[in-house]
């Protein structure tokens, strides 16, 4: 048997669309992580972005179980001394619902280079309108 190394060069990107409306943010993330990472196509290579393009849509439409609401607390640091700021999940769902899958899901991938080129394939709309349509997504079921 021969082992098979997929090569950046020969990849075929398929594009998916994911409607998150009533699903829960750490299920979702990790099913849309998984597509951008390729895990789910046979030729997956650990070294090589194998995955494809998703498309979120309704994303401010996403469950938050027990009180991640009122006690989530994200964090990030200026790099400057007394920089660290911290925002409660219900007030960055007001500013900007698309930030907070877009930070679950960049969890979930490699803290590398390779996890900076993943995470660009990921597309996440508030509303159910995306401007994609010429790519033809397939739904993808989660």
């Amino acid at each position: 048997m021969k082992t098979i190394m997929a090569k950046k060069e020969e990849m075929e990107r398929k594009w998916f669309i994911v409607d998150a409306e009533g699903k829960t943010l750490g299920r979702i993330a990790s099913g849309i992580a998984e597509v951008l990472i390729g895990k789910h196509k046979p030729i997956f290579t650990p070294h090589v972005d194998t995955g494809d393009h998703v498309i979120v849509i309704n994303a401010d439409k996403v469950q938050y179980t027990g009180k991640k609401l009122k006690n989530k607390i994200y964090y990030h640091h200026s790099r400057y001394p007394g920089g660290l700021k911290a925002e409660k999940l219900e007030e960055l769902l007001k500013k900007k619902p698309e930030d907070v899958l877009k930070k679950a899901v960049r969890g979930m991938l490699p803290k590398s280079i390779l996890g900076k080129s993943m995470i660009k394939k990921l597309k996440i709309y508030c509303g159910s309108e995306h401007p994609h349509i010429a790519q033809s997504p397939v739904n993808l079921k989660m």
